[in-house]
């Protein structure tokens, strides 16, 4: 069973590591998707590459399909618990550090987490696919999705689908990981230009919450765009 565990794990960051959002983008534009819009290698970027919109759709089908796919096998083969979730933070980690693109990506992983999510539990993946998009009227998904990811490890010992609290601490421990990657991802990124006389710790807040560097998305989408010839 460790060998299988193992197996599948490193399957599992393989799977995830394949970047849906910059194959679609290249093979349908010729362009690089890190160097359009936000810059990001994911569905919502695909909106901004210039290319057909509906190419967004199988990007993201595909995104919660790897995470899904990774737990789902790990439960076919009857893996604990704890391993489940372990395998689906590879597919994560994948997507968010591809080998594919030299572990280098601009993604944030919230579909593969989507997927991950909700193997292990549909009504938190319920709240992750609808919480966000409440916030869509004021155009503020990326506060939703941080809201989500803050949340989830309370929500967790409520609605996780096992009953025990031996079988909800791996899931609830889990997600604690998942949000930590996720919001890691937005602190990292190199400064721009548009940024460099904002207070670091302003940059920070605002990477938190808006998953910019500045308050004002407008602007910072039109400039992200601009400067990376778009």
């Amino acid at each position: 069973m460790l060998t299988q565990f193992i197996l599948l794990a490193i399957g599992a960051y393989l799977l995830g590591s394949v970047p849906a959002a910059y194959l679609a983008v290249k093979w349908s534009r010729g362009i690089d998707i890190r160097k359009v819009g936000t810059g990001k290698v994911g569905a919502a970027n695909v909106l901004s590459a210039g290319g057909p919109k509906w190419l967004a759709i199988p990007v993201a089908l595909f995104d919660i399909g790897k995470g899904a796919l990774s737990v789902w096998i790990a439960q076919l083969i009857g893996l604990s618990t704890a391993q489940q979730v372990t395998v689906g933070l590879f597919a994560i980690g994948g997507h968010n550090w591809p080998i594919y693109l030299g572990f280098k990506s601009s993604g944030r992983g919230i579909f593969a987490s989507l997927g991950v999510i909700s193997m292990l539990s549909w009504k938190l993946g319920l709240i992750v696919l609808v919480f966000p998009y409440l916030f869509l009227p004021i155009k503020q998904v990326a506060f939703g999705v941080f809201i989500a990811l803050i949340s989830l490890p309370f929500f967790s010992y409520f609605l996780a689908q096992p009953l025990s609290i031996r079988e909800k601490l791996p899931i609830t421990l889990g997600l604690v990981a998942l949000s930590l990657m996720a919001l890691l991802k937005r602190v990292v990124a190199r400064r721009t230009e548009l940024s460099k006389s904002v207070p670091l710790g302003t940059v920070l807040l605002n990477r938190l919450l808006f998953d910019r560097d500045i308050a004002d998305r407008r602007l910072w989408i039109n400039k992200a765009s601009a400067g990376k010839g778009h």
